[in-house]
């Protein structure tokens, strides 16, 4: 999964819809949560979401800020989580 384009992609559409957000809007350093794009509930329906699409597993050490708090942030830890795998 070297090539992170796909996956910037499905998660900038997942969170225009589930945030009703203009995608211009949201770039790959934006901060997702400082930005009001998603709140407690959209990480968790987030998580749910990697879940179904990439079979990633996100354990409770894992549920640190820094991993979901860009579209980066986000793509860099699901490549982690499937060199792993």
């Amino acid at each position: 999964m070297k090539n992170s384009f796909p996956l910037k992609q499905e998660l900038k559409e997942y969170i225009v819809e589930t945030s009703l957000t203009d995608k211009s809007k949201i770039k790959d350093d934006t901060l997702i949560f400082d930005a009001g794009l998603l709140d407690s509930m959209g990480l968790l329906f987030l998580i749910e979401f990697l879940n179904e699409k990439y079979g990633i597993e996100v354990e409770d050490d894992e549920l640190n800020p820094k991993n979901f708090e860009s579209i980066n942030s986000i793509v860099a830890f699901v490549q982690s989580k499937k060199e792993i795998a």
